[in-house]
């Protein structure tokens, strides 16, 4: 096999005509890898993944093999085709937070899509809105419109990666909702399979999503979460300022995240999670 790319969770290796995407238990908040790996959670993102990608049987996707993968590897891997990908990553919000909140106070819009006035934190939009944005090599992302993805991909194309990504969040969403859990925002990414769009990389997990337990959901307020918000939210607390090299995780707040990304896990799936798969 041949390492060909590092990125902040995920290393991809080349092994003959397939790659192979391999998650690591490191956490990055603010696009800045922390010290202190998280136990487990490579397995849990993948096996929510794998779980998810089985459940979207009607979009095309690029696993070849979640089984077929090194022992080393086992539970936190996958063997995938390779994509060309789209230089696009697409978002789906159906609840105003984060930097989407942000966009919204100043603009009263977010992505270029007018919402009503008068919307507080953590309320749930009248409908699911597609707000893509750069897909940054380096830094972060900056936030762009759909007329700017039909710019970048033509009109056709955009059309698809936005109904693809509102197809995911709605249909993912209501899933969630039945087993108790808001599924506030979520980011996927699509390639080129030939000629088909084809979604890549992870779906609706504890890091490319905000989960909510819907039963303490309040709206003007922060809500408590499933996912790497509570370590973005501890790190910030420290004062530490997002810029390299971000702080240690302290042993309570490691088991903690841990946690909370298996009980991501367990109320999506159904499953019990038993610990790394073999």
């Amino acid at each position: 096999m041949k390492h060909v790319h590092a990125g902040k969770v995920r290393d991809l290796y080349e092994d003959g005509d397939t790659l192979l995407l391999v998650a690591s238990d490191r956490v990055s908040v603010y696009d800045v890898v922390l010290p202190t790996p998280i136990p487990d959670k490579g397995a849990l993102l993948t096996q929510l993944s794998n779980w998810w990608f089985d459940y979207f049987t009607d979009v095309p996707n690029h696993v070849v093999s979640a089984t077929d993968v090194p022992a080393e590897f086992a539970g936190r891997a996958i063997r995938v085709k390779p994509l060309k990908m789209v230089q696009v990553e697409c978002i789906a919000r159906g609840y105003l937070v984060g930097s989407g909140l942000k966009e919204y106070q100043q603009l009263g819009s977010v992505s270029g899509v007018a919402l009503p006035p008068g919307l507080r934190e953590g309320d749930k939009l009248p409908e699911p809105i597609f707000t893509p944005t750069t897909k940054a090599s380096e830094g972060h992302d900056e936030s762009i419109t759909f007329a700017d993805v039909v710019n970048q991909e033509g009109r056709e194309v955009a059309e698809k990666l936005r109904d693809l990504t509102l197809h995911l969040y709605t249909r993912g969403a209501a899933h969630a909702a039945e087993r108790g859990v808001i599924v506030a925002d979520t980011k996927v990414e699509f390639g080129w399979d030939g000629e088909t769009l084809t979604l890549g990389d992870e779906v609706l997990t504890s890091d490319s999503s905000r989960f909510w337990p819907a039963a303490e959901w309040e709206p003007g307020r922060a809500q408590r979460s499933f996912d790497k918000q509570f370590v973005r939210d501890w790190a910030t607390s420290t004062g530490w300022d997002k810029e390299p090299p971000g702080p240690e995780i302290p042993a309570d707040i490691v088991e903690a995240t841990r946690q909370k990304y298996m009980e991501a896990y367990e109320l999506v799936t159904g499953r019990r999670w038993t610990g790394v798969p073999r």
